[in-house]
């Protein structure tokens, strides 16, 4: 019979001034003369959340111990579990000694040794100790391994404390440290060296780079990482630091190297504060100090750098926003001084619902764009607009479900222009418009479940202009697509506007499928009364009648998506076409685009753009991991770049080689080659490590 016995009665004394003690059950429990209990079979103890299983348990009410026979198993409140072969403990399980132990931490990281001395609650100090978070087979060599003379655990502080320790790789000795502190498993961040990684590059050499991290606090921390190669030595930074009400994040690097004669930096801050009254402020910075360093060392690709300060606030009837942003190119064909570096913006919109019906929106803005250069013409232009305009639409429902939508507009500008002497210094424009449109939704489900819809849609609008013809300086790469074309004007800005009597049409097919698989085609069209003059050939829209605009989209519960669009004139010849397919699941993580732009000198293309590009993940098993990603330009037929990642991991290491290849070049960007190398002993990253499969132990 199962028998349950609290210590209470033979721990009488200590109750007076501890207030509870251990509870112990077994299936069978006997006190002998000298004052010892003597517990046997299935023996549980339990002391707030710690649990402890053995065979045999004696509690010796003088010494106030616990001598255990195993096998024994103490699940501690952290998590972390402790297996011994004997041992002699207090009856809190705090302070002892267990002979043939192994601790499990955060069921990852393995520590062996001949005996553990428990201390306090809070240290197990072991000895001749072996620890890897590897499978171990019988009497084979883990795949990786420590072995130290001793090994302290401070489990409220979550580090362990290696003496004399040994990277054994199988059973074979590769590294030898006096004194080493690696972070338990079970810790969220702590301060030291990250997972290094070997870097190979053709304008580089072979470096390392060796990530030191630090935390300043529980809301601030630093990683330093030297890069240290033949050709460079250089330095790189993250910081971080979140705020009660925003967060803060620096990246930067500074580099002495054989490349250039002067020293090469760069630095990105961004940041996002909630401020009083629902505004937001955010920034970004971003500045280099050549134009070829972020390609040369890998850290972007980008060609424009732009540095920006904003501010917003939203609330279900207003919109403000503001934002001062800064320009940096870094393209061979442009300068700062012409582009213009410097825009400000600044607007305010607010909804209002007069009891006539309908919703009327007000608002006014004011931009402005500055150049450096003082040369008269585009080169040297400095333009500021202030703007105001006024909103009112309605919808009805007339019969046979048809929505009726009509709406009209009518916007003023002031216009302040210098250093350039084809327009007046100040002018005003007025722009009225009125627009109606129809759309007619017709719907049907299928015997199959599935329904399908088509809804025809016309669009009549008018549009003019009255007095200042103005510089077009926010709409010079303005394109017909899905979301304009039933806009009254499609310029991407306010500076152009489409004027005259226009009309639009299109129709739109949808099937939702029982199964979750969804497609819907579109087609559609604009006429105008004149032709556009101040729209690119390419942008499908110069002329009185636009391009047709074709588009496909498709997708699937599985992760499927596939999106194309494109534009053609009647004779079929294409103008513009972009498509993008993906496909997420468990397995695959695929995203690939093409793209096709006839050439169009109006848009600085001399030529025509035809790219393929692909990024792509698979899981090949549950240790193999592939990631691929090209850029190929087919009208030059040449890639543009390319790379090759390959993973595997299991259960105690993770190891990934890499190899890219950059092919453009220029007179301060030189094609590169990079190789990359890294790997880590999963059990001793901070937080939960992502573990593969164990390899599984064979005869």
């Amino acid at each position: 019979m199962r028998l349950l016995v609290i210590l209470f009665c033979l721990l009488l004394p200590r109750v007076a001034t501890a207030q509870s003690a251990a509870t112990l059950v077994a299936d069978q429990v006997r006190v002998t003369d000298q004052e010892q209990l003597i517990a046997t079979g299935n023996i549980e103890v339990l002391y707030g959340s710690t649990r402890l299983t053995a065979q045999q348990i004696t509690y010796d009410r003088t010494r106030d111990q616990l001598d255990i026979q195993g096998p024994i198993v103490i699940k501690l409140e952290d998590g972390t579990i402790v297996m011994a072969r004997a041992g002699q403990i207090d009856p809190k399980l705090e302070n002892g000694i267990l002979q043939g132990a192994r601790i499990v931490l955060d069921q990852q990281l393995q520590l062996a040794a001949n005996q553990i001395d428990r201390r306090e609650g809070r240290y197990s100090q072991l000895y001749k100790t072996v620890a890897s978070s590897c499978q171990i087979c019988g009497n084979r060599a883990p795949l990786w391994s420590i072995r130290a003379e001793k090994v302290i655990h401070d489990s409220v502080e979550l580090q362990l404390y290696f003496e004399n320790a040994t990277l054994q790789i199988l059973d074979m000795p590769v590294f030898w440290l006096p004194r080493m502190r690696l972070p338990d498993p079970n810790l969220d961040r702590a301060t030291g060296f990250l997972v290094p990684e070997q870097r190979n590059t053709s304008q580089l050499g072979t470096g390392i780079k060796t990530p030191y991290f630090v935390t300043l606090g529980n809301h601030r921390d630093i990683t330093l990482t030297p890069y240290v190669s033949p050709e460079t030595r250089t330095l790189e930074i993250i910081y971080r630091q979140a705020f009660r009400h925003g967060d803060l994040r620096i990246v930067g690097a500074s580099s002495n190297d054989t490349l250039e004669d002067e020293k090469r930096s760069y630095v990105f801050a961004s940041g996002t504060f909630e401020l009083s009254d629902d505004y937001r402020l955010t920034f970004d910075v971003e500045a280099v100090s050549d134009p070829a360093y972020l390609l040369d060392y890998g850290y972007s690709d980008k060609d424009r750098l732009d540095s920006a300060i904003a501010l917003v606030r939203v609330t279900d009837t207003t919109l403000t926003q503001g934002r001062l942003t800064y320009y940096q190119t870094l393209r061979e064909d442009e300068s700062n001084a012409s582009l213009p570096p410097i825009i400000a913006d600044a607007s305010y919109e607010a909804r209002l619902f007069p009891k006539l019906g309908g919703t009327i929106t007000v608002g006014n803005s004011i931009d402005t764009a500055y150049r450096y250069s003082t040369t008269d013409g585009d080169q040297g232009r400095d333009v500021t607009r202030i703007g105001a305009f006024g909103r009112w639409e309605n919808y009805w429902l007339l019969s046979q479900g048809i929505l009726l939508n009509v709406a009209g507009q009518l916007r003023t500008d002031v216009y302040h222009i210098v250093e350039d002497s084809r327009f007046p210094t100040n002018d005003t424009r007025f722009s009225p418009s009125v627009q109606t449109t129809l759309r007619w939704p017709l719907a049907a489900h299928g015997a199959s479940g599935s329904t399908h819809i088509i809804e025809p849609v016309v669009s009549l609008a008018w549009s003019d202009s009255y007095g200042a013809t103005v510089p077009n300086e926010d709409s010079t790469r303005s394109e017909l697509d899905p979301g304009n074309i039933f806009d009254v004007s499609r310029f991407s800005g306010d500076d152009a506007i489409e004027t005259g009597r226009q009309a639009a049409a299109g129709v739109t097919y949808t099937r939702l499928g029982y199964s979750g698989v969804d497609t819907t085609l579109s087609l559609g069209r604009v006429f105008h009364e004149t032709d556009q003059l101040e729209y690119t050939k390419s942008s499908g829209l110069d002329g009185a009648q636009s391009d047709w605009l074709f588009g496909i989209q498709a997708q699937a519960p599985s992760g499927f998506l596939f999106d194309a669009r494109a534009l053609f004139d009647e004779k079929g010849r294409i103008t513009v076409t972009d498509s993008r397919i993906a496909w997420n699941n468990a397995d695959i993580d695929l995203s690939a685009a093409y793209i096709w732009q006839a050439r169009d000198t109006e848009e600085g293309r001399t030529g025509t753009v035809s790219e393929w590009t692909l990024d792509a993940g698979f899981q090949l098993n549950e240790s193999w991991s592939l990631d691929l990603d090209g850029r190929y330009d087919v009208a030059a037929d040449r890639p543009v770049r390319a790379g090759i990642g390959l993973g595997w991991k299991n259960e105690c290491v993770n190891i990934n080689v890499s190899a890219s290849r950059r092919y453009t070049s220029s007179s301060t960007v030189a094609p590169t080659t990079t190789y990359g190398i890294s790997g880590s002993l999963t059990g001793f990253s901070t937080g939960r490590s992502a573990t593969g499969p164990a390899a599984g132990c064979r005869k």
